[in-house]
């Protein structure tokens, strides 16, 4: 399975999970790409779209490679793969200063995407987490943990692309996953896009006040 792009992708996605429409949903985008497939999402299904803050914590001279992610909110959530950092003997010290720099950059988008926008409640709604596609999980999987201390009635997982060892590794953190292709030759989720630029701060910004237009609309 292959996208045009994030839009036809949120779209595809936005029908498989039409059945959540009446359990009073909330979808968090993960910015930047995960925020226009959680906008065609949150129009589907007449939701509030609100983007949960993570950021990949990457191995040393391996960015890409995730030794874990932290999440930013009303408390920072670090979630490490404690394996992995001790099979590349990774330095606390790298982590710590990763760690910094990381955080530095949620505060950045969190005064630039949220402005004045207080987090949407999740106490007692349905949790959508939206993103792009997965790869290894780790991002995934800080969300995942820092949203369930919300208190929502239900936690589910979207993504339109995903190895299938990763979904099962993410199983126990939701309540649900849906995702459209589990294809067994995964090298990255740009390979599934026909289109898959980078999002700009603004790009992000025009999704996220089009969606908070709709709601004030209704």
């Amino acid at each position: 399975m292959k996208f045009r792009d994030r839009q036809e992708a949120g779209r595809r996605l936005a029908a498989q999970l039409l059945f959540l429409r009446d359990q009073h949903p909330v979808v968090l985008a993960l910015p930047r790409g995960g925020v226009p497939v959680g906008y065609e999402v949150a129009e589907a299904l007449a939701a509030p779209l609100d983007v949960i803050l993570v950021r990949k914590i990457g191995a040393p001279g391996m960015p890409e490679l995730a030794l874990g992610a932290i999440v930013g909110g009303e408390r920072q959530d670090e979630v490490l793969d404690e394996r992995l950092v001790a099979e590349l003997a990774v330095p606390r010290s790298y982590l710590a200063k990763q760690i910094t720099a990381q955080a530095a950059e949620i505060e950045r988008r969190r005064g630039l995407y949220c402005r004045d926008r207080p987090p949407v409640p999740l106490a007692g709604r349905c949790a959508i987490v939206v993103d792009d596609g997965i790869a290894t999980g780790a991002t995934v999987r800080a969300a995942l943990l820092a949203i369930g201390r919300r208190r929502p009635s239900r936690c589910v997982l979207a993504a339109p692309v995903a190895p299938q060892e990763t979904i099962e590794r993410l199983r126990p953190e939701a309540d649900e996953i849906v995702c459209l292709s589990t294809p067994e030759d995964f090298y990255a989720i740009g390979q599934f896009y026909d289109d898959f630029h980078q999002l700009s701060d603004d790009e992000v910004l025009s999704y996220l006040d089009r969606a908070a237009g709709r709601a004030i609309r209704h």
